[in-house]
Formats: C-alpha cells, structure tokens, sequence
C-alpha cells in the first residue's frame, strides 16, 4: 500500500508541475513533395486531381506495364525494367503539361497587368480592377478571375478572396502581382500603376530572353532526350528474341539493365538541369 500511495502521491505532483506549463500544439510538417506535386497538377490545369491519385497511377501504370512485358518477353528483369520506367511517366507527363501551361500563362501575365493598370487609371476600385480581368482579361485566365469576382462578391473580403485566387493559379508570377495588391490595400499608396507598368515591362523583357534562349537549345534538348530513350527503344524490339531474353535473364544481365537505368535516368537529369533555365520559384505562397 505504501509504494501504491507513493506512486500515486508522485503522479499528482507531475501533473500539477504539468498544468503550469501551457501546451503548444505541434504543427504537422508539411510534406514539400506532395506540395509540390499539388502545384504542379494546379499549374497542369488538372487541381481536382490529387497527389494521392497520381502516385496511385504511377504504381498501377507500372504494374500493368510490368504485366504485358511480362508476357511478351517471359523476361522478369526486362519488364521490371519497363515497369519502373512506367511508374515515372505519369509525373513526367503531368511535368511536361504544366511547364507547357506555364509558358503560355508567362506569355499572357503582361498583358493582364496591362489590363489591371488601365483599369486603376480608369478610377475603378482595386476589387472592381481584379474583377474586371473575368471579362477584359486575356482568354485563359478569365475562369479563374471569375472565380474571384463571385468569392468577392459573395463575401466582400478581398485578401481572402485573392489568396483563393493565388492557390487556383499557383503561378510565382501571380502571387508576384497579387502581394503588390495585397499590400497596396493593406497600406496604401499612389504608387501601384507605377509598379504594374514597371512589372509589365519587366515580364515581356523577360519573355523575349526566354523565347531565345529556348529556340537556341531546343535541338539540343530534343537530341539528349532521343539519345536517351533510344536504347530502351531497342530493347523493347529485341526483347521478343529468345536470345535476349535469355541474356537479361542471367545476373550478369540484370546488372546491366540496372545499370543502364541508372544512366540513363542520370544522364538525362543532368542533362535538364544543365539546360534548364531560371525558374521562378513560389515564395510568396
């Protein structure tokens, strides 16, 4: 009974040392891969989509992949091989597809802002100048400034309204624009047609550096990446051949196939990130 009275007497004083101590909830960690991937299917145009779905994809395309080479070739190491190589593409196309939607949204940022600022020297209000882009604006970007005009209209909060609009959007040279508007509301001024007409004319500088980098490396670009899908090219045609099979089904011949996929799949991402030019990054989330 004495240890149990100790035992008891001890908690009690824990827990009243506990109780002076105010408890900070533990933010979870935010996971920047799948944050990054949720961008990336935002930039894509695909947002109902989520990350989860994707790599649930990526694991089925490969299964499925592994499968028919399986019984096209009786080769367990060449439609492992080909499965892995599956797995990636659903992120290699969603890549593609949002870079592709980048590049034409980079084309159509300046004109926007072209819009947004006549649309202040007009004298509207800045909501009714943002709102304005859902019917003057370019094409591609009325949906989303829709969006916004019917979240403005159906609140009046304007800041909540334009981060909804920066998360529809997840563009680094949106969320540029929307924080000068942000703090244009939030403190004022008289100086934002100044800054929108600067930031246009930065952007189309910008546009045209790009367009002639990109035109100057592109049959670089295109070569490298023919250069490294062409050996999997000819493997897929020689894997029918009963003495291919029974090449890559010996170790010596798994151990080349891993280690052609390692170089393959280095050579090529050295090979982008070389190229690869500048990218606006999203810091003002």
């Amino acid at each position: 009974m004495g240890a149990v009275a100790g035992l008891l007497l001890g908690a009690g004083i824990v827990c009243l040392w506990w109780s002076w101590w105010p408890l900070t909830p533990r933010s979870p960690r935010p996971d920047r891969r799948r944050g990054r991937l949720h961008d990336l299917l935002v930039q894509a145009g695909m947002p109902r989509i989520t990350p989860t779905a994707v790599l649930t994809t990526s694991v089925a395309v490969g299964l499925v992949v592994g499968l028919v080479v399986l019984g096209l070739s009786a080769s367990p190491t060449i439609s492992g091989a080909f499965a892995v190589l599956a797995m990636l593409a659903p992120q290699a196309y969603i890549r593609v597809r949002a870079r592709r939607r980048r590049v034409a949204l980079r084309e159509l940022w300046p004109d926007a802002v072209d819009d947004l600022s006549s649309a202040i020297r007009a004298g509207m209000s800045l909501p009714e100048a943002v709102g304005s882009l859902a019917e003057r604006g370019p094409e591609p970007l009325r949906p989303a400034f829709t969006e916004f005009a019917e979240d403005y209209r159906a609140t009046g909060r304007f800041i909540d309204a334009l981060d909804r609009l920066k998360a529809r959007l997840a563009d680094p040279v949106a969320d540029r624009i929307f924080e000068a508007l942000r703090l244009t509301r939030e403190v004022g001024g008289t100086d934002l047609g100044t800054l929108l007409r600067t930031l246009s004319q930065f952007l189309r500088q910008d546009l045209r550096a790009r367009g002639e980098l990109e035109a100057r490396q592109s049959w670089t670009v295109n070569g490298a990446r023919l250069a490294a899908a062409a050996p999997w090219l000819i493997l897929a045609m020689l894997s029918t051949r009963p003495q291919t099979v029974e090449a890559f089904n010996s170790p010596a011949g798994a151990v080349v196939l891993f280690l052609g996929g390692v170089a393959s799949i280095g050579a090529y991402l050295l090979m982008v990130r070389i190229g690869r030019l500048p990218e606006d990054e999203r810091v003002l989330r």
